[in-house]
């Protein structure tokens, strides 16, 4: 008896996080007003009624996916956290750390969705603030936590460790991230520098 081989069947359509993965996609491309239900669903090999089914709107599939990309990165810095404690060299501690930073956050996928929140901050306040809430302020406060545990270990000086968190990151990626939303190509500063006028102001003496 011949058996004839199975032949594959259509693709499984996506859903849960491979659905938002793939209508980020589509909002990156087109942006929000550009962006399309049908051409999600296309993308997503799946039925309308079926995207509907999981995201009632457009604009809460357009939630949806900022939140998923919000927390998706939220511990992206913390094997370099470690990393830091354990470095005997706070110095070169903070600079590996602020390479790591300078590196996730002027990713072209980061800063192309940084980009899509920011032109719809307006009209989607909600999302705006719930990005900030889960990405940029939920690793400040990671940071901080490292920052506490630097003033035991190198004598850091923490008076405020949201606020120290805030200043390194913003003295490391400001410039470079102002750019970058703009689409300039810059050279930045070196990390170095950053971490240097870092310490002249909160090392104990």
């Amino acid at each position: 008896m011949t058996v004839m081989p199975r032949t594959p069947g259509r693709p499984a359509g996506r859903t849960g996080d491979a659905l938002l993965d793939t209508a980020r996609d589509v909002f990156l491309e087109f942006g929000y007003a550009g962006a399309s239900m049908d051409e999600v669903a296309k993308r997503a090999r799946i039925s309308k009624a079926s995207l509907y089914r999981e995201h009632a709107s457009k604009s809460a599939l357009y939630a949806a996916v900022v939140r998923h990309w919000a927390l998706a990165g939220r511990d992206a810095m913390r094997p370099a956290l470690e990393d830091l404690k354990v470095n005997p060299d706070l110095r070169e501690g903070l600079v590996a750390l602020g390479e790591t930073m300078r590196a996730g956050m002027l990713s072209a996928p980061v800063v192309a969705m940084r980009r899509l929140v920011i032109a719809e901050a307006a009209a989607h306040p909600d999302v705006a603030r719930d990005y900030l809430a889960q990405s940029w302020d939920a690793n400040i406060r990671t940071l901080a936590e490292a920052m506490t545990d630097l003033s035991e270990l190198h004598g850091l000086v923490v008076d405020d460790a949201p606020a120290l968190a805030s200043e390194f990151t913003w003295l490391v990626v400001g410039a470079p991230l102002n750019a970058g939303l703009l689409g300039v190509t810059t050279e930045a500063p070196p990390v170095a520098r950053a971490v240097d006028l870092f310490l002249a102001g909160y090392i104990r003496p």
